[in-house]
């Protein structure tokens, strides 16, 4: 079974268009920056089960653990690999947040909003069946109620080189997405802009959705994101269209599950890259490490095939755990590489 969503793997000669100075990221110079994320980070119940029951119907969970998990999953990845990290979305008082505040601390992730004292932050219900697929359900919490006030201490907190990353999530919430939009539109021109749109892709209000496409440096999705966002079932017609809808700026990493992944570099051409082999046992929050081990390789100024071919094998390193924030760190990233050639620019790139 492939790692999740197929994630890439492609040398830099297999990416048509993919100059080192046409990409974000890619000039072989650390950017000094850290990840923030314009997203949420909550509780997820996780429940492994054989099976969804049928409607109406129940099933025994195998196991059932309680982690932080959203916007967590991309922060851990990328703090795992060496790149500072800064969680700047919103979060609550009580059980939950104090939950999620004692797990980013854990990770060394930076938190500079001061929590909300009316509400508790939400959690997500996540069911992991015996495929190894997840479907969620969602209960909203303080994440969901971000302000123009926050949006102003974000902006007062970026440095020069930060890399910010959107969650569609975000978008889709009625209280975040204008705010979000609005902040997005006000990023100092030295950040550069990741936008995951996640599940909720068509239901994100295109007033909102259309000023973070046209700040994105960088939109990464799997096939049915890819889907809603352009109307295409096959993958490759789906990666050209959601590119030429963002312009020869963007870049786009649209993953398709066994069939591996189609990027195209900022400017570029659609290029096919095959999936990592792995025999998966929990896909939940391998989309996660994926995007936040290619921010952290970007950001240590790796090249677009290296980062992507790193992002690849620590997805796939994902899904062979269980648990959602299973993103590998540099020393087993290098271990999975197990020698390979890609290991030796990783470890140059990451300091080992």
């Amino acid at each position: 079974m492939t790692g999740h969503d197929g994630v890439p793997g492609a040398s830099h000669d297999g990416v048509p268009g993919a100059s080192r100075d046409s990409v974000p990221g890619a000039s072989g110079e650390a950017t000094g920056g850290r990840l923030v994320l314009l997203g949420n980070a909550i509780v997820d119940l996780v429940m492994r089960v054989p099976a969804l029951p049928e409607r109406g119907g129940d099933i025994i969970s195998r196991d059932t653990t309680l982690t932080t998990g959203g916007g967590f999953n991309v922060l851990t990845a990328a703090r795992r690999l060496g790149l500072p990290a800064v969680y700047a979305g919103a979060h609550g008082t009580g059980p939950f947040g104090d939950r999620v505040r004692a797990d980013l601390a854990r990770e060394g992730i930076e938190v500079p909003l001061p929590p909300l004292t009316e509400e508790d932050t939400g959690f997500c219900v996540a069911f992991v069946d015996g495929g190894g697929e997840r479907t969620f359900a969602t209960s909203l919490g303080a994440e969901a109620r971000l302000s123009e006030a926050h949006a102003t201490a974000v902006l007062a907190a970026l440095r020069p080189g930060d890399l910010v990353q959107i969650s569609g999530y975000g978008l889709a919430y009625p209280v975040n997405g204008p705010v979000l939009a609005s902040l997005v539109a006000r990023l100092p021109e030295h950040t550069r802009v990741f936008l995951d749109p996640g599940p909720l892709a068509d239901q994100i209000p295109e007033e909102v959705l259309e000023p973070v496409l046209a700040r994105c440096d960088w939109v990464s999705c799997n096939q049915r994101e890819g889907r809603l966002l352009t109307g295409r079932d096959d993958a490759r017609e789906a990666a050209a269209a959601l590119a030429a809808r963002l312009g020869p700026r963007t870049g786009v990493l649209l993953r398709a599950d066994a069939d591996g992944c189609w990027l195209v570099p900022p400017g570029g051409e659609p290029a096919h890259i095959p999936g990592r082999q792995v025999t998966a046992v929990d896909s939940n929050g391998a989309g996660d490490a994926h995007t936040g081990a290619f921010l952290a390789l970007l950001g240590h100024g790796l090249d677009l095939s290296g980062a992507v071919r790193g992002a690849n094998a620590a997805a796939a390193f994902a899904v062979t755990r269980h648990g959602p924030a299973t993103g590998p760190t540099a020393g087993e990233l290098l271990d999975f590489l197990d020698g390979e050639p890609l290991a030796a620019r990783l470890s140059s790139a990451l300091g080992r």
